[in-house]
């Protein structure tokens, strides 16, 4: 029977008032609903992701084409949520992540148009009633926390949308305090997807205090965000899974939550400020000067400047302005190239751009001599390369391209290999052993020895000098990387054995 809209939450037993603490625990919808709409003490934004949320996506999604990985599939009413239409399993894990449902929020802001407040509605009851808790990893979840928060703030706090009723919004809240209660429970044990997590049970705790377990989701994400923190980030800053692109995608979770906490006058710990301000650092030098990341490791090249932009709000470094801009405002970093020894890469500079020349113009290398990292992101890449100069890349690491490694190709398996880096192949073999194992290619060898046996930097000379000893043959590999002037590179591959 559905809920009226002025029916006391009681009606559903002693459960529902458990949900909320007093004096919220004894409204009715309509009164909650108000509430939540009107109520002005607790600040927060969304956080958008740019790719899944263009309007062509989600005019798509208004028609029941759901467009993942470059790959459209349509799923009409009522949605198997369980069942995936694709072979990669990614593509199932997008639609459960809710990215749509900011973008749905964000057309709705533009257009004021009750459809795209339907479709929300629509999509995520049909979710409530389908989809069991524990049905994708915890991952899944706390990337759909965030993202069902995201739209509440365009559909219920910056907008008070007809489209949306009492009794939708008492499931929406149920069944959000039911994730994130589930959530705290089975947390991942380390990394990034641990950082996800607590980063939305921070969310709804600073969103949602009138949940009864509030004040314990906030004491315990901010107590275990400045454990993960120290864990997350390297000595040097650099993230510990060692991909260019995960590192800023943890940054930009530590970053939000960071400045959200600002918003609502929460003190944070200094280890966080700490950890965040040297990932920033190697933010700063990892950028080309063309503004993309280089996508060492699993990742896609893309540019995170905004990220240098946020961190010069909290902080008010100068140079993280200088980067952010390109060149335009701020005061230049002080060390021309810069080495990051636990993370093991090192990136040569022409300049931060002269008076002759623009920022976009510098010459750029970045080296990999670092170990595989944690995880399962590291690629196969020892002392491989990027080099950019005059506003292009000129010699481009490929990234990740895909997860999946079904079809005739396993191109996950080749992408991650050391034949497809800007490294040396020796007899056609892996730097480490990386074999097929049940379903799914593994590492299965120990990774190569590395030393750093120099890194120079000085008036008209960058030096690098890396030696590499791989288990797979009897082959020492030094590469030597001359910069010369900052105008060109002199790179000498040696290779040794008896």
């Amino acid at each position: 029977m559905p809920l009226a809209a002025d029916q006391p939450l009681v009606s559903t037993t002693a459960g529902y008032r458990n949900l909320f603490r007093a004096p919220y625990d004894a409204w009715t919808p309509s009164q909650l609903l108000r509430h939540f709409q009107t109520r002005t003490s607790i600040h927060y934004f969304p956080v958008v992701d740019p790719i899944e949320t263009t309007r062509k996506k989600i005019e798509n999604i208004l028609d029941d084409q759901f467009e993942f990985n470059q790959e459209l599939h349509t799923m009409p009413p009522p949605i198997r949520w369980t069942v995936n239409p694709s072979h990669d399993r990614e593509w199932l894990i997008l639609l459960h992540k809710f990215y749509y449902a900011v973008g749905l929020g964000m057309a709705y802001r533009e257009a004021n148009a009750l459809r795209y407040v339907d479709k929300w509605v629509a999509l995520t009851s049909s979710w409530i009633d389908a989809v069991p808790l524990d049905f994708l990893p915890s991952d899944v979840a706390g990337r759909r926390i965030q993202n069902w928060i995201f739209a509440h703030y365009y559909f219920v706090t910056r907008h008070q949308s007809a489209g949306v009723g009492p009794e939708f919004y008492v499931r929406f809240l149920e069944s959000l305090h039911q994730q994130v209660c589930c959530l705290r429970e089975h947390l991942t044990p380390s990394r990034n997807h641990r950082t996800l997590e607590l980063c939305a049970i921070f969310l709804a705790a600073v969103v949602f205090p009138e949940f009864a377990e509030a004040e314990d989701w906030l004491a315990v994400s901010t107590r275990e965000l400045s454990i993960n923190i120290q864990t997350d980030f390297l000595p040097d800053g650099v993230h510990c899974e060692l991909s260019t692109d995960y590192h800023h995608l943890v940054l930009k979770n530590y970053l939000w939550i960071r400045k959200l906490a600002h918003l609502n006058h929460i003190d944070m710990p200094e280890s966080i400020d700490d950890g965040i301000k040297k990932a920033l650092e190697f933010s700063v030098y990892s950028h080309r000067p063309d503004g993309a990341i280089p996508s060492l490791s699993d990742g896609d090249s893309r540019s995170f400047l905004d990220l240098l932009e946020q961190g010069y709000e909290l902080y008010g470094s100068e140079h993280f302005k200088y980067v952010a801009s390109q060149g335009m405002t701020g005061t230049p970093p002080g060390d021309r190239s810069r080495g990051f020894a636990s993370g093991g890469y090192y990136i040569l500079r022409s300049s931060w751009g002269a008076q002759d020349e623009s920022y976009q113009d510098q010459r750029y290398l970045i080296f990999d001599c670092g170990p595989l990292g944690a995880g399962n992101h590291g690629h196969l890449d020892l002392f491989s390369f990027e080099m950019a100069a005059y506003g292009r890349p000129l010699i481009v690491d490929p990234g990740r391209y895909t997860y999946d490694e079904s079809g005739e190709t396993n191109w996950r398996a080749l992408f991650r290999g050391t034949a497809y880096h800007n490294t040396v192949l020796v007899d056609g073999k892996n730097q480490t052993r990386y074999e097929w194992k049940k379903s799914r290619f593994k590492i299965t060898g120990p990774e190569p020895e590395r030393e750093m046996k120099a890194f120079v930097s000085g008036p008209g000379l960058d030096y690098l000098h890396g030696i590499a000893r791989s288990q797979e043959y009897p082959v020492v590999h030094e590469r030597k990387v001359a910069f010369i002037n900052g105008e060109y590179w002199v790179i000498v591959d040696l290779l040794r054995a008896t």
